[in-house]
């Protein structure tokens, strides 16, 4: 899912795309300086690897010679990203941050309600572009502590970090803090969870922009347009991402879904077919997994919707 792109010559600086509005994208250079640059014209033409600049890319800047700002020369290749599907059902991929070293998605205990199945989704985002990932709960002070344990157990028994955090009360914010350092970070989950109110009780001096609750539909007022990634004084990034309403999931073969759920693995190998969809074969190990309740039902669930959602857009976007 990444790509290297034909590199331009010239004297240049390396740095990291933080932000971007308008064609105009903010750089930090390796020295620390902060620039406003554009896409150098020739660069515009080079289509071959399909890679679009996106937040989180190094790149190497250079400054015109007749004082007409910094320009962008070359997109050096990824090591990761964080992809998921165009919204509002369009066909391709949209990269919302690259070069990352994990994703923490963030779900509300409540206010708005959590979806499961929303989380699943992330989830698989992250798991589809072999990225680590973190469960934080935040507000955790408008919910019972042990409900919200056993409600959200299926992901600390999948294998993933599970973090309960209150933005207002500072609790859990020493023990999330220690998961940033010197890593490169995205923030995601739906809007209105607190993303970044738990950004600013861990990096008080970001001052990042907070929106409020909706009462009326109980979603969040998207407060970050696009993700901007932050340099972080212990070092390492994190980017705080637009709050999502929908999140699909683009260029996942529908054979490789069982992989994004780590609780299937012991199990995917044993089945009587090595073609097994787990979904309705006899001597499925993962059926059996489920029946035993060594793999949550619940999960299984999200996992049976979204294979049959990916073989039904795999069929409809090849015609």
């Amino acid at each position: 899912m990444t790509g290297t792109p034909r590199s331009i010559e010239g004297p240049s600086l390396l740095g990291r795309v933080l932000s971007g509005t308008g064609g105009v994208w903010q750089v930090r250079t390796s020295t620390g300086e902060m620039h406003d640059a554009s896409l150098r014209g020739r660069l515009k033409l080079v289509s071959d690897s399909g890679v679009k600049l996106s937040v989180g890319d190094n790149v190497r800047v250079i400054e015109g010679e007749r004082g007409d700002g910094w320009m962008i020369t070359e997109i050096l290749p990824r090591t990761s990203q964080l992809a998921r599907r165009e919204p509002g059902g369009r066909a391709g991929e949209r990269v919302v941050v690259a070069n990352l070293d994990q994703v923490i998605v963030v779900f509300a205990a409540a206010n708005p309600e959590p979806h499961p199945r929303m989380l699943d989704r992330f989830l698989v985002i992250a798991e589809a572009n072999s990225l680590a990932a973190r469960v934080v709960i935040n507000k955790t002070d408008l919910a019972d502590e042990e409900e919200i344990r056993v409600r959200f157990g299926d992901y600390e028994a999948a294998g993933y970090p599970l973090h309960l955090t209150s933005a207002i009360r500072r609790t859990g914010i020493a023990e999330l803090h220690a998961v940033f350092d010197g890593r490169t970070s995205a923030l995601s989950g739906p809007s209105g969870v607190g993303k970044s109110s738990l950004m600013n009780s861990l990096y008080p001096g970001l001052n990042l922009r907070v929106g409020a609750i909706s009462e009326s539909v109980n979603k969040g007022r998207h407060t970050t347009v696009g993700a901007v990634m932050h340099p972080l004084p212990a070092g390492g990034y994190v980017a705080d991402t637009p709050g999502l309403r929908e999140v699909g999931v683009w260029g996942l073969d529908p054979v490789d879904l069982p992989d994004c759920f780590p609780e299937f693995r012991p199990f995917i190998h044993e089945c009587r077919f090595g073609n097994c969809s787990h979904l309705s074969e006899p001597g499925c190990a993962v059926i059996a997994a489920v029946q035993s309740g060594a793999v949550s039902a619940a999960r299984y669930d999200s996992y049976s919707r979204l294979r049959v959602e990916l073989e039904e857009t795999e069929k409809r976007w090849s015609k």
